[in-house]
């Protein structure tokens, strides 16, 4: 048979390689600045692009989706080409989707700290760079596709499953959560509102973590961890069960996220059940991975590459049997709005995508370059010091979330909370410190890496185009005697991207539409009015300055929740939210009944400063909430596409928004200056009281609040 010569490229590799390094660095410093700021408030500088609301997502977005997805991309095109023993489709559409990718990023990095964000994790991006995602998506598939079409290997190896996988499934995730109605050019409202939003949120936000951090990652494993070692997957049939059940089960499990909030009971039930279910197929994984190096053991002792992929595996291992064991509500009822949460976290971006990252740096760069690496001595150092930093970030972490539920939780004898929430705040700060050692740490290895890589690269010739060889594709396929029958699919990669729709798409709707159709999951309750004009401009800035990454507004039915905070909350109080704020992480108190607790002087003078009102508190100054003025023209704008959302505002109620939202703020104006607080009604500080003062007022609360 004639052989064919072509040659893969290593360009578009090299590419996505510098860009997975020089993201990763930015992506952790950031992560390191957010963490010491919570130790240390006056890193917050007093400016409104650095607190901590405005960067904490520029870190989640940096090392998600700029770190992480760069280091996708990179291990797709490089293991790519390979497996299917061809060029890439297009080299064009490689620049168009490295280039495009790497503007995105940079839009994020500019526009989250400015203070537009949608107000949804992991998804703050807004509309017009939504839009630059699918677009850039669709020329990634394109791509992708088109080698996998051209290819000269018949079956599709174990990777290539989880690449179609992760193809299909975050187009879908992406399209259907960033539904939303645009304001302006930079502004727009979610779809959905409340327990909609929130069950939509998290059925992305949990998917992401599933499609992006874990299966590319998964296919990135089956294809480095047996080149590295130089041995084949442990087991084939394995792998099979891994791919199904794993895509078919993660789609269900986002409910987990909201236990025991408004969401109703079936649907936390589904994610409960859907999750704990998960480990089968999560350690399926994790055992194909680490038994790929049985006979292998000494290799791993002396191989740099292979102690990061093993570790790597093993906190894959770790966090899939974590999540789960979250899931239950005897457990999450603890860890909810905790740390715990945060360790849990990073025990899977740090090891599972950070370490298998790194190994396969370590991999490809010195191939590419035709030399050995600069320094395996650096290497080691790099591996035990990162590994030391994981330790001492998550086990703080796990420290200051049995803590915080804990003291949360405490009752005298007497029935009384014991604690006041700054009590816990001013408790945990020493983890805290000591979490950011780690991050430090973690750091310092990832910029070892870089000098060493670069080293290398000065060193080495970079071979762009590498020479290859093999046999055509052949026309007609006979079936071998005794070939397994998952083999069928494995030679027809648009029948695999179909059925691996299907598996993904059936829990989501299982899920979505009865939330949406019946109309009982989300009892509507009479007293719950729409926002008045200048209220809806205070939660604009509220989303602006990202204080959900901070707050809550979720009392759950718990005792010493009702107790701390008021009535529980009714998913009915949520229907005019877009979006919904019920928050992750409380690292201030819920707000969900803060509306009427205290004075407007005392929100003024918070704000102000936070100290003054609250001692050892650790949340930033907002001073310029002071001193700017509102935006009242774009109130009318907003009405509206409050109206095409259904709020039910008058009809042609925007015309007259702005004299009502006058009004309102002149008599918030008029009760500070009652207080000796002189300022101007039209600042946005009035319209952020506003916007506080009204939480929770539509349900009358039951309990007399008198704690900070």
């Amino acid at each position: 048979m004639e052989v064919e010569k072509f040659s893969y490229d290593n360009k578009i590799v090299k590419m996505f390689a510098y860009a997975t390094m020089v993201w990763g660095l930015v992506g952790m410093l950031v992560g390191l600045w957010i963490a010491l700021e919570l130790v240390f408030p006056s890193l917050n500088l007093g400016i409104p692009f650095t607190t901590f609301g405005r960067i904490r997502p520029l870190h989640t977005n940096a090392v998600i989706f700029a770190f992480v997805g760069n280091g996708i991309f990179m291990g797709v095109y490089y293991s790519l080409q390979r497996l299917c023993k061809a060029r890439m489709f297009s080299d064009k559409l490689s620049l168009i989707h490295f280039w495009g990718w790497q503007l995105i990023i940079v839009s994020a990095a500019i526009s989250l700290p400015m203070g537009f964000t949608t107000g949804k994790e992991y998804a703050e991006l807004e509309w017009p760079i939504d839009i630059a995602i699918t677009l850039i998506w669709v020329v990634f598939g394109w791509n992708m596709f088109g080698t996998i079409i051209k290819r000269r290997e018949r079956h599709l190896y174990v990777a290539i499953w989880f690449y179609i996988a992760t193809l299909i499934t975050v187009a879908m995730l992406h399209i259907v959560n960033s539904m939303e109605v645009p304001v302006s050019f930079m502004k727009s409202y979610s779809w959905y509102a409340g327990v909609q939003d929130a069950l939509v949120q998290w059925w992305y936000g949990h998917n992401a973590v599933a499609f992006f951090l874990t299966t590319p990652y998964l296919g990135l494993m089956y294809y480095f961890i047996p080149k590295a070692a130089n041995r084949p997957v442990y087991s084939y049939r394995l792998s099979i069960i891994h791919f199904w059940a794993l895509i078919f089960l993660y789609i269900w499990a986002g409910p987990h996220h909201l236990l025991y909030t408004a969401l109703p009971d079936w649907a936390q039930s589904l994610g409960v059940a859907f999750s704990v279910m998960l480990i089968a197929p999560s350690w399926g994984g994790m055992i194909n991975g680490l038994l790929t190096l049985r006979g292998a053991w000494d290799k791993v002792r002396e191989d740099v590459v292979l102690k990061f992929m093993v570790v790597a595996v093993t906190c894959y291992g770790m966090a899939t049997f974590e999540g789960p064991m979250l899931s239950l509500k005897s457990v999450n009822m603890w860890s909810h709005f905790t740390d715990w949460t945060i360790a849990h976290v990073h025990v899977g971006a740090l090891g599972w995508n950070g370490f298998l990252t790194f190994g396969i740096l370590y991999w490809i760069i010195p191939k590419m370059f035709q030399i050995e690496l600069y320094s395996k001595k650096l290497a080691n150092w790099h591996f035990w010091i990162g590994t030391l930093g994981i330790v001492f970030y998550v086990l703080p972490m796990y420290w200051a979330g049995f803590e915080q539920s804990r003291m949360w939780s405490k009752f005298t004898e007497e029935g009384q909370l014991q604690y006041q929430f700054l009590n816990t705040v001013e408790h945990i700060r020493p983890l805290q410190m000591l979490r950011s050692i780690g991050g430090a740490l973690y750091l310092i290895g990832a910029i070892m890496m870089t000098y060493n890589l670069i080293k290398t690269v000065k060193a080495g010739s970079f071979l762009a185009n590498e020479e290859a060889e093999a046999a055509p594709l052949e026309k007609i396929y006979k079936t071998h005697t005794g070939e397994h029958w998952h083999r069928w699919i494995e030679r027809r990669p648009i029948q695999l991207l179909v059925l691996a729709l299907i598996a993904v798409v059936i829990g989501g709707l299982i899920e979505l539409i009865p939330t949406f159709l019946i109309q009982s999951n989300v009892p509507t309750i009479s007293s719950v009015k729409p926002y008045t004009p200048l209220e809806l401009q205070g939660r604009d800035i509220y989303l602006r300055e990202g204080c959900y990454n901070c707050h809550s507004q979720m009392v759950r039915p718990l005792r010493h929740e009702t107790a701390r905070y008021g009535e529980y909350s009714k998913a009915g109080e949520f229907v005019y939210d877009h979006p919904f704020q019920w928050g992750s992480k409380r690292t201030g108190p819920d707000l969900a009944r803060i509306g009427g607790k205290y004075p407007n002087s005392w929100h003024y003078n918070h704000m102000l400063e936070p100290t003054s009102m609250s001692e050892h508190s650790s949340m930033p100054n907002y001073p310029w909430l002071l001193e700017n003025n509102l935006d009242t023209a774009s109130t009318a704008a907003k009405i509206r596409a409050m109206i095409t959302l259904g709020v039910p505002y008058p009809k042609g109620y925007e015309k007259q928004a702005n004299t009502d939202l006058i009004k309102q703020e002149t008599d918030i104006a008029a009760n500070l200056k009652n207080d000796k607080i002189q300022t101007p009604p039209n600042k946005e500080i009035v319209a952020l009281i506003a916007y506080l003062q009204r939480l929770g007022m539509d349900i009358k609360a039951k309990h007399n609040f008198t704690e900070k």
